[in-house]
């Protein structure tokens, strides 16, 4: 248990690095209106003239202590690593690291690119990053609604705020960080995963169908009972979950069976259990 909790705190502090060099390196020196505190330090930054890495670091500690006050003590614990080290970790980066001339585009999908892995790095342990993760959680508490639907509105939000400093150039420039920071955090939470296939497979022939599956692929079966909506004929239904290697081996065995079988096939991205594993557990 010491362990893991000891291992978090090490992902949380390397997530929080990660996601800080991408904010000093490609998000603030380039004015990319990402989502999060570093678009709205940018904003700021352009009506105001307030200093950008001054703005983060006050939105960051600001949300992080509103954040405990309506989530209470568990959500503080979680967020407080994140909350002392982003800011720090900011600072020293832009304090040491040179600007460097590349386009805008790239800047801002790279910086988009290198925070998601940074943010899904803190998720993975199941923490949050501070900032702006802090808001759509309140309101999830308050509306029930799902939080990855606010945090996507609420970027998106903070992108639409450049229109009162910027053109339409960089506002879209900007959708590209968000939208690369939200594939990257989807592959990194996914990351480890065993790519696999969850087969719904209806045959006139079940026990056979279920005894190869058995003895040829070496995986269990669910078999739940369904009435055809059109004929109203009973019909079992077989559920089995393979290996994405096992899968075409799968359709052969079917197809040899009862080539007039239907066979329903979805990918599962995260499979626990007996013959499956799921990679990089903290």
């Amino acid at each position: 248990m010491k362990n893991n909790r000891l291992i978090n705190i090490i992902l949380i502090i390397l997530g929080n690095f990660i996601l800080a060099f991408s904010v000093a390196v490609f998000i603030l020196p380039y004015n990319i209106l990402s989502g999060g505190v570093a678009g709205i330090a940018v904003v700021f930054n352009s009506l105001m003239g307030l200093n950008k890495e001054i703005v983060v670091n006050f939105l960051v500690i600001a949300l992080f202590l509103i954040g405990w006050l309506i989530l209470g003590k568990e959500f503080a614990i979680k967020t407080f690593v994140s909350s002392v080290f982003y800011p720090l970790f900011l600072s020293l980066i832009m304090d040491f690291m040179p600007v460097f001339e590349i386009d805008a585009l790239l800047a801002s999908l790279y910086g988009g690119l290198i925070a998601g892995v940074g943010i899904g790095i803190v998720m993975r342990t199941g923490a949050s990053t501070g900032g702006m993760d802090i808001p759509p959680l309140i309101l999830n508490k308050v509306t029930n609604i799902k939080v990855s639907t606010l945090v996507i509105i609420i970027d998106a939000l903070t992108v639409m705020l450049g229109f009162l400093a910027f053109g339409l150039e960089e506002i879209l420039i900007g959708f590209i960080s968000v939208f690369a920071t939200g594939y990257t955090i989807d592959k990194v939470l996914l990351f480890g995963g065993s790519i696999s296939k969850s087969v719904q497979i209806i045959s006139d022939n079940p026990d056979e169908i279920v005894s190869a599956i058995h003895n040829k692929l070496d995986r269990g079966t669910t078999l739940t009972e369904a009435t055809g909506g059109f004929t109203g004929k009973k019909r079992i239904v077989i559920l089995v979950v393979v290996s994405q290697n096992q899968y075409n081996e799968l359709i052969d065995i079917v197809n040899s069976i009862d080539k007039e079988a239907f066979v329903i096939t979805t990918d599962a991205t995260s499979v626990h259990g007996e013959g499956f594993s799921f990679g990089f557990k903290v």
